[in-house]
């Protein structure tokens, strides 16, 4: 299975452009700096990794894509070569987007690009009768022979 999910900040912003032809399409390039879960001597360290998009995956990159923000990217792997000018096999890899999506609200990632911002949503608060003194929630009595463990 080839699958990659990675979330970083865009380095700069898409690069854009249309295939030739009649039926053209969009191919945005961008590069997504990861951190990294372990640090080397206590510096922050990142991968910076190449990503390509296709067609109106490409187009919403173009839109709404700006250096800096904080995206959430799902796709596959990709590697091939090429020979350069002067002769020398160059060797590539880049993940071919299959998804993507912000990582951050708008106005944190405006006003706080390069702190941390949480993906999940908070919790919805739970009701009076709901949670207990605690904070967990209450479980009626007699539903024991519906739950999925015991």
């Amino acid at each position: 299975m080839n699958k990659v999910i990675l979330m970083g900040r865009l380095t700069r912003d898409p690069e854009v452009r249309y295939s030739a032809g009649e039926n053209s399409m969009a191919i945005a390039r961008y590069t997504l700096a990861v951190d990294r879960r372990f640090k080397r001597d206590g510096e922050a360290t990142a991968d910076f990794i190449s990503c390509v998009a296709f067609g109106r995956a490409a187009e919403f990159a173009e839109r709404y894509f700006r250096q800096g923000i904080r995206i959430v990217v799902s796709g596959r792997i990709q590697t091939g070569s090429y020979t350069n000018r002067d002769g020398v096999k160059v060797y590539t890899t880049d993940v071919v987007v299959e998804e993507q999506e912000f990582a951050e609200s708008k106005s944190v990632s405006d006003s706080h690009v390069g702190q941390a911002a949480s993906m999940e949503a908070p919790a919805p608060a739970p009701t009076p009768s709901m949670a207990s003194a605690d904070g967990f929630m209450n479980i009626p009595d007699g539903i024991d022979e519906e739950l999925p463990f015991s």
